[in-house]
This record gives structure tokens, C-alpha cells and sequence, in this order.
């Protein structure tokens, strides 16, 4: 990463209307700026969604994407989750196919020391479902790759919110 880069992470409450999640995309992509992970979803209020969105930027261009969203007529409220303390987790899933009998033990194994659980089960395959950070995570991927030849990957963008206590991610 650049001198200066980092991972970035901003929650971001919008109405609930058709076309808001495009024109944040399309603010992102127009200014050249990359979208590492963008999760949406509707808020205990139907009419309000909250996005989760990280980014890798230096300051000043992070200060402008923070600018941009504010001025944004759909845009209720920006938060910065950068620097403070909130929990994040998000939810991949790994399919390994052609499995040995000794290979489902290991995934048993796996999964057990991941607090992950087994959620679909076949003749030569297993389903496995994480819910952890995004770094525990591109570990469990990193050490299944490793083990296993066929392994499908489905990742789901991370969400956070604001810890009570001061919990770091």
C-alpha cells in the first residue's frame, strides 16, 4: 500500500429508494475512487438503509469522499468508522467439493476451531458458514486453499456498528 493508503470504513444511513445504491457506486467509480466492500441494508426504520462501505485512501482524498456523500440529497448521515471502536464481522461461505472421509474430518476440525458451522453436507462435498472478521476470514480461505483443491468462495461484504464498550473490531 502507498505511504499514506489505508483501509478506510464509513457507515452510511440513505433513504430507502430506488437508485440511491447507484448513485453512491456511481459517486465512488466517477472520481476514481475503489469500493473494497459495500454492504447495504434496510434499518429498524423501513425507510432508511445503512451502508457499510470500505475503502483504501490516503487522507485528504478520504476527507473529499466524506464531503461528496454529505452533500448528497439522500444522504441522512455519514459516519466515520476509521478510528473508533465498533464491531465488524461479515459472513463467508466455503463449498470444498471431492472430499475424502478424512477430508471432512479436517473441515470438521477447521470449522470447530473457527466457530464456524456446518451447514450443508454431501456425499463428496461440505458447506461451511464463517462469521468473523474479514481477516479471520481471508485466513480460513488462505489455509483451505492450502489444504483442498476444489473450493468455491462466497464472501459477504462486512457490517458494523458502534461498540458500547471499547472493543476494538
Amino acid at each position: 500500500m502507498d505511504k499514506g493508503m489505508k483501509k478506510r470504513w464509513l457507515s452510511v444511513f440513505v433513504e430507502n429508494q430506488v437508485g440511491v445504491l447507484a448513485k453512491i457506486s456511481g459517486l465512488f467509480s466517477g472520481k476514481g475512487y475503489n469500493l473494497d466492500s459495500l454492504t447495504v441494508g434496510t434499518t429498524e426504520d423501513p425507510t432508511v438503509s445503512r451502508m457499510t462501505i470500505a475503502t483504501v485512501s490516503d487522507d485528504e482524498t478520504f476527507e473529499q469522499i466524506k464531503k461528496q456523500l454529505n452533500r448528497m440529497v439522500e444522504v441522512i448521515k455519514v459516519i466515520d468508522f476509521t478510528d473508533i471502536f465498533v464491531r465488524m464481522k461479515e459472513i463467508l461461505y466455503i463449498k470444498v467439493k471431492r472430499c475424502t472421509a478424512a477430508d471432512k474430518v479436517e473441515l470438521f476440525q477447521i470449522a470447530e476451531t473457527f466457530k464456524a458451522r456446518v451447514i450443508d453436507y454431501g456425499k463428496d462435498s461440505l458447506l461451511l458458514e464463517f462469521v468473523q472478521t474479514a481477516t479471520k476470514n481471508d485466513a480460513v480461505i488462505k489455509l483451505i486453499k492450502e489444504e483442498f483443491k476444489t473450493i468455491e468462495v462466497v464472501r459477504g461484504g462486512s457490517v458494523g456498528i458502534e461498540s458500547i464498550s471499547m472493543m476494538e473490531r
